[in-house]
């Protein structure tokens, strides 16, 4: 474990789920909102937070700054001070201070200061795909950090209700906005599909409620909890006015984001240092229109399983279905190279002998012909077998199937087609 990765683990495994809110005095310039209790995101919880240690591009590509000079000391401001800060943002959505807005302020540059540290170094990598779809909708850019509180930028993020992705799509949601979800492809983990489609449902939030709090709210709920509270705040569409009649997570779900668009922008002011970036090396997308399998691209373009699917997260298996449609494929530039001169080799092979799933290969008629692949044989893999079956049924052995395959450990999806000669 390299030093970035230790000092990481050690600064944020720390149970943050739920905070009891400190008492405060009301100020006469700022707006007091009465809460019980103070609700971290479900993103910014710990376990999203940790598994980004797991991930390809921060262990590769985030370094921690050993030259950043600070105490470490989070210094405490008057009330005023945070109100005009916030005021000077360059945004178009109001950022009102208020006390829910200080703790989560206060949460941030203190307890979270170090997963804020290391989110500033993964904005790097995310904030100009996410700029550049909200600009396509006209959207106003700060919300670019909406998915710091709804997934702390993990493009793997799972909730507990199921949602997925940066931007944390449903399953009927990320359909509704073109996004795949199938058993092999999930484009809710794909960032640059899943930021424009959250920048189109935003859109559409907004010519719903003409009123940019009030969309981030409905991002968080759902537009029809908004309309409930709507009413029963005898229809007054002002998020702080219908505060009160929201779910408890939505109540703290604004104040959430307000906080994030403060510290991402003053965390100097508050001695924190962000992790450096090394940005990765350029990348471009090819189209295939084949299958191909992870094993076969990394064998033949000397690229890891593991950067193959931290540059294409949508894959849920090393499987690239290209036969079902044309998939896009992200690469670095001298991969996409050497999987063109691969040509036809680099695909899974077409099936020779059509075998029965539910008949033995050594029933079926040998394959004709002269030239490369004559003699071979294939055998279409049935539900619950494992390489050790196939193997005995075929008269081979283990280590011949996966040198034939390319495959790499014992999972094999059943319906695959798979050389055994």
């Amino acid at each position: 474990m390299n030093r970035f990765t230790t000092y990481l683990t050690l600064l944020l495994l720390t149970p943050l789920s739920v905070f009891p809110c400190m008492a405060q005095e009301d100020d006469d310039n700022e707006p007091y909102v009465e809460d019980v209790t103070l609700e971290l995101p479900e993103g910014m919880q710990n376990q999203e937070i940790d598994s980004l240690l797991l991930d390809w591009q921060a262990r590769n590509f985030l370094l921690f700054d050993e030259s950043c000079e600070t105490t470490g000391e989070n210094p405490e401001f008057d009330p005023q001070t945070y109100a005009y800060r916030l005021s000077r943002l360059p945004n178009v959505i109001d950022m009102p201070y208020n006390n829910v807005v200080q703790k989560y302020i206060n949460l941030y540059s203190g307890r979270l200061r170090n997963s804020v540290a290391v989110l500033l170094g993964l904005g790097n990598f995310y904030n100009p795909i996410f700029e550049e779809a909200l600009e396509s909708y006209q959207i106003p850019l700060e919300l670019k950090y909406l998915p710091v509180i709804e997934s702390a930028l993990n493009p793997m993020a799972v909730s507990r209700a199921g949602a997925v992705g940066l931007w944390q799509f449903m399953i009927g949601t990320g359909k509704q906005y073109g996004l795949e979800v199938t058993s092999l492809i999930d484009e809710r983990r794909d960032p640059i599909k899943a930021s424009y489609a959250a920048a189109r449902y935003l859109h559409d939030l907004y010519s719903i409620f003409g009123d940019w709090t009030l969309v981030i709210a409905g991002y968080n709920c759902g537009p029809n909890n908004i309309n409930k509270a709507i009413k029963r705040a005898g229809g007054v569409k002002d998020y702080w006015t219908i505060y009160p009649y929201l779910p408890a997570e939505t109540r703290g779900y604004v104040p959430a984001f307000i906080a994030a668009n403060y510290i991402m922008n003053y965390y100097c002011d508050h001695n924190i240092c962000p992790v450096n970036t090394k940005l990765p090396m350029g990348t471009d997308t090819i189209q295939v229109s084949r299958n191909v399998r992870m094993e076969r691209i990394e064998e033949l373009c000397r690229i890891s399983q593991d950067e193959l699917r931290s540059l294409n997260p949508q894959y849920r298996t090393t499987l690239i279905p290209g036969d079902a449609h044309p998939c896009t494929l992200r690469l670095p530039t001298a991969a996409i190279n050497a999987f063109i001169e691969a040509g036809d080799s680099i695909y899974v092979p077409p099936t020779e002998v059509q075998v029965a799933v539910d008949v033995p290969l050594d029933e079926q008629p040998k394959a004709r012909g002269k030239g490369r692949g004559a003699g071979s044989k294939y055998a279409t893999v049935r539900r619950g077998d494992t390489l050790g079956a196939i193997a005995r049924r075929n008269h081979t052995t283990v280590a011949q199937l996966r040198r034939l395959n390319g495959i790499r450990g014992n999972k094999v999806l059943a319906g695959r087609k798979i050389r055994v000669r």
